[in-house]
């Protein structure tokens, strides 16, 4: 699911920028709104849904910090983020009294959004993703992933995964180790390596076959991971199924 952001920042140079340079809907938010002081932005959030605010912490009228108590003291659900050019540690410490997720410092860097952004995503995923809805769709993109890695082990790609269930490769990364607690290149790993054993048994196979039937152009790379998976070599282990090369 997409969560509602709102931007506010008296700026409109740096809320036009963070607006059409950075991709929202690719970490999970969809931006609805852009406000250029902090009471235009309580204003906003009074009256519609907002899941989380990207807020400076200077601006006239009303503070970022002034909104982020504001919010704090009315156990508001929107996660606030700030945004601000001053380097204040007296701030950040306000920031972390109020329950400010983030302090992010401009300029802004495209990475740092993204991690941010991704993490708080998968935050509010934990926090209001425990419905039935979302459990099945957690479940179905697992699936997917999984069932593609099944069918192409020996060419799965972070990339084309992360294309089939219409996600960015960096957050399907982090949303694959979240809800199965394995890395994505290592689960790959681990199907390659099973499906190696399997191939093995079969003596129609050399072992420099099967290396390269799993993804191995390079049969000791295959050799090397494979006694790593499975604690002895290739031959090891069709010595030890009864078979030889």
């Amino acid at each position: 699911m997409k969560y509602k952001l709102l931007l506010a920042d008296d700026e409109a140079e740096i809320r036009n920028g963070l607006s059409q340079y950075f991709p929202w809907n690719e970490v999970g938010f969809e931006l609805i709104g852009q406000c250029g002081d902090g009471k235009e932005a309580l204003e906003f959030i009074a009256n519609r849904e907002v899941d989380a605010l990207l807020c400076d912490i200077r601006m006239p009228i009303m503070s970022g910090l002034d909104v982020a108590r504001m919010l704090h003291e009315a156990k508001s659900r929107v996660k606030v983020l700030f945004l601000s050019g001053y380097k204040d540690f007296e701030y950040a410490k306000q920031a972390i009294v109020y329950d400010v997720k983030s302090y992010i410092v401009k300029p802004t860097k495209y990475q740092e959004l993204f991690e941010v952004f991704t993490s708080l995503k998968m935050e509010l995923d934990e926090e209001r993703g425990a419905g039935g809805a979302d459990a099945s769709f957690n479940e179905k993109v697992v699936r997917i992933i999984r069932d593609y890695v099944a069918a192409n082990y020996a060419h799965a790609t972070l990339e084309e995964a992360a294309g089939l269930v219409h996600m960015n490769p960096h957050y399907v990364s982090k949303y694959f180790k979240e809800k199965t607690g394995e890395n994505f290149s290592d689960y790959v790993v681990s199907v390659r390596m099973n499906k190696a054993a399997e191939l093995l048994k079969d003596i129609r196979y050399k072992t420099y076959q099967v290396s390269e039937m799993v993804g191995y152009s390079y049969a000791k790379n295959f050799t090397r991971t494979f006694k790593r998976y499975h604690g002895m070599s290739p031959r090891e282990f069709r010595q030890l199924s009864g078979l030889n090369e």
